[in-house]
């Protein structure tokens, strides 16, 4: 039996203990906090990112409850390459203009006013009816993007090269003018 001022080593304890205990117990509970949040964002990220991942379809069952086996091949995508459409409209000729300026960006990023407008034409677009932009800007330095069009009927093939890669778009020819562009452009006099 145990008197009073006895020491019972599961009863009794200096008062420093029990405060490292406690600061114990609350860096505990501040590293379980710690990774139950952090398993929790784990499962939601899991979750989120498996709708990204196709899933393997499972091999159909026949009316006999064996697997489906057909013989007959999937048939290829038929691509054709766009073509300049002389009569065509605008949205008509927009693939193969992409087409031809991609081409071009690609095997020459840096191409300047002059090669993008030789390279339009080489591909059969009319001379007479494209403008572009200058390859310099107002104080002598390398134009950020040049921009380029085509007229084609009362629309306009657009297209934009510059650091932020090459993009196009159709509108409708200025009203005023018939012009594509607005501001200064560069004459084409080549």
């Amino acid at each position: 039996m145990l008197g009073r001022g006895s020491a019972h080593p599961l009863r009794i304890e200096p008062t420093a203990a029990l405060c490292d205990r406690s600061e114990g117990i609350s860096a505990m509970s501040r590293h379980h906090r710690v990774a139950v949040v952090g398993a929790a964002i784990a499962v939601a990220l899991s979750a989120s990112l498996a709708g990204c991942v196709q899933a393997t379809p499972a091999p159909s069952s026949g009316p006999t409850g064996s697997a489906s086996t057909s013989s007959a091949a999937p048939t290829p995508s038929v691509t054709t390459t766009p073509t300049l459409n002389i009569n065509g409209s605008a949205a008509d000729n927009k693939p193969f203009f992409d087409l031809v300026n991609n081409r071009l960006f690609t095997a020459n990023g840096s191409a300047n006013g002059r090669t993008i407008i030789d390279n339009l034409v080489a591909a059969g677009f009319t001379k007479a009816n494209m403008q572009v932009t200058p390859d310099l800007d107002a104080i002598g330095k390398p134009a950020d993007s040049i921009l380029f069009s085509v007229k084609i009927g009362a629309s306009c093939l657009l297209g934009q090269h510059g650091g932020a890669g090459y993009s196009s778009s159709i509108a409708p020819a200025l009203t005023s003018g018939g012009a594509c562009l607005i501001g200064k452009t560069r004459t084409i006099d080549w």
